[in-house]
């Protein structure tokens, strides 16, 4: 297990240019300009935030798992990761992190997924998945579910297992708890705040987060 790494942040929500709360089950699209910080703040505790990033310059270099992982040596995030695409380019690096530890193995919540883990009437309820695909669609052409990697899950707790497989645990945040991360390069982020109502990470609760951005 992970030690849990906590560093707080100076910045004041008053001071922020964009501040919004996004309800539980609702996607979020922005693209940060280099330099620019956002937090993600998990209001009641417990929430998954899905999350991906793309070059904003060049969508189909997206967010690699793999090549984060292999970077920084850990399957956790936490403050001082620096998220990478495919093509080793450096997205955004986590600066503040009230939380401790996020999860990069997790992945998305999908109709099909929700049969295997849950039972098969899970079927229709709505998904990240899904949400990541409509707030995409926005873009025309530009996307399509090829550009749909393995994401982040911020504050979800996915525990590594001896044999190395994954368990579904409680969370390990709480309300007010947040993530802050820079933006390295030009980046789009895609959020679908998970709809979620079988899994323990959540407290089987969604709950709304609130998202905020600083020039710097």
């Amino acid at each position: 297990m992970a030690v849990l790494q906590y560093a707080a942040s100076e910045r004041k929500a008053e001071n922020a240019l964009y501040d919004v709360t996004l309800p539980a089950g609702e996607g979020w699209t922005y693209t940060l300009e280099p330099g620019q910080v956002l937090r993600i703040v998990d209001l009641e505790g417990n929430q998954a935030a899905d999350t991906l990033f793309y070059d904003a310059d060049h969508p189909s270099d997206h967010y690699s798992a793999v090549n984060t992982i292999q970077r920084q040596g850990n399957v956790y995030l936490t403050t001082g990761s620096v998220l990478v695409a495919e093509s080793g380019k450096e997205l955004v690096k986590i600066v503040a992190d009230t939380c401790g530890r996020h999860d990069t193995l997790g992945g998305a919540c999908s109709a099909q997924s929700n049969t295997v883990r849950y039972s098969h009437d899970t079927l229709p309820m709505h998904n990240c998945r899904d949400t990541f695909m409509l707030q995409l669609s926005q873009y025309g052409n530009v996307f399509n579910k090829r550009d749909l990697a393995p994401n982040v899950n911020f504050f979800m707790n996915v525990p590594l297992t001896p044999d190395g497989g994954l368990t579904f645990e409680d969370g390990v945040s709480a309300p007010g708890k947040y993530v802050e991360m820079k933006a390295v390069n030009r980046t789009l982020v895609l959020i679908s705040n998970c709809p979620q109502l079988n899994n323990p990470c959540n407290g089987y609760n969604p709950t709304p987060i609130r998202l905020l951005i600083w020039d710097n």
